[in-house]
């Protein structure tokens, strides 16, 4: 144990759980041209130190158009119709321009029977 000389140790403060980063308007204007270039909500995310939810709350109070969309019911007719004749989930989203996991949950959700992918 260290004597009454001693000086006390410099500790660094600990963010506090739960509390939000704010970022500097130039972080806010390099944020959303990286993702305007095709950065992924994850990796800005990561390279900013905060949520993938604070990143789209971001992008949305600053006007930026978000590259994903919902799918209407024509369309996951046509997924459903791409996935039967053969097509992998991922290039029915890519044709789609959706993720494959959304093409994943919606013809799940309606009933569709899914392949093995592990073609087990």
């Amino acid at each position: 144990m260290p004597g009454p000389e001693t000086p006390p140790v410099e500790r660094t403060p600990k963010s506090k759980s739960g509390v939000a980063k704010r970022l500097k308007e130039d972080e806010i204007t390099k944020l959303c041209r990286a993702y305007e270039a095709g950065t992924t909500r994850r990796q800005l995310a990561i390279d900013f130190g905060i949520t993938p939810k604070t990143v789209t709350a971001i992008l949305k109070r600053q006007g930026v158009r978000t590259r994903w969309r919902k799918l209407a019911e024509a369309d996951v007719d046509e997924a459903e119709q791409l996935y039967a004749q053969g097509l992998s989930l991922e290039r029915v989203g890519k044709r789609l321009g959706v993720n494959s996991g959304t093409i994943h949950y919606r013809l799940k959700k309606r009933g569709v029977r899914l392949r093995d992918t592990h073609g087990q």
